[in-house]
């Protein structure tokens, strides 16, 4: 593929995944994204010959990277996992409020929608999910906590997090996550539970 293949291609996940946090994957169409991408209708058959599922599962899997590659980058010289749920707060904080919140997670929006009626959405959610975790699991397991228990943390800190920007998007109100992140603040810093 070439560069303005590549091109082309980018824009079209880049719009699909702007229209799936603000409307959901029901609230998506495939013009809408043609629309917001400004991409020839042909291509997105051409690059997703799937169509939508393919394109929807592509944006977020970039969305999924995006947060992964930020909660594997060190916050400075601090290695706890503290620093890296603050650091990814303040992304949703800034996501919501810069979009008067109609964004925050789009794989918190898409796999509310789908969970119980797109087998492959859902896995695609529950991947991305997972990939966070195991990469806050493992910053944890570092800091001293047992597998196990490094496990139940993280989960339960993605848990509270995930939520908190539900909430937060509802209530059009940061507050949320602020609570949220004193509250993973404290479980995270619990060591060796």
């Amino acid at each position: 593929m070439g560069v303005k293949g590549e091109e082309t291609r980018a824009r079209l996940i880049a719009g699909t995944r702007n229209l799936i946090e603000a409307q959901g994957y029901f609230g998506t169409g495939l013009n809408q994204i043609v629309a917001q991408s400004g991409a020839p209708r042909g291509s997105l058959y051409f690059h997703f010959p799937e169509g939508k599922d393919q394109l929807v599962a592509a944006a977020l899997a970039q969305a999924g990277q995006e947060v992964e590659e930020l909660l594997r980058t060190p916050v400075g010289r601090s290695p706890e996992a503290t620093a890296l749920v603050d650091r990814l707060v303040e992304v949703f904080i800034a996501r919501l409020e810069e979009s008067d919140y109609s964004k925050g997670c789009p794989v918190a929006t898409v796999g509310l929608e789908v969970a119980g009626s797109n087998e492959p959405l859902r896995r695609v959610c529950a991947e991305v999910y997972a990939s966070w975790q195991l990469v806050l699991t493992e910053r944890l397991t570092a800091q001293g906590f047992g597998p196990a228990e490094a496990e139940t943390a993280s989960g339960q800190a993605l848990a509270v997090l995930e939520g908190a920007v539900l909430l937060a998007r509802v209530r059009r109100d940061r507050r949320p996550l602020e609570d949220a992140r004193h509250a993973v603040r404290h479980l995270l810093g619990a060591k060796k539970m």
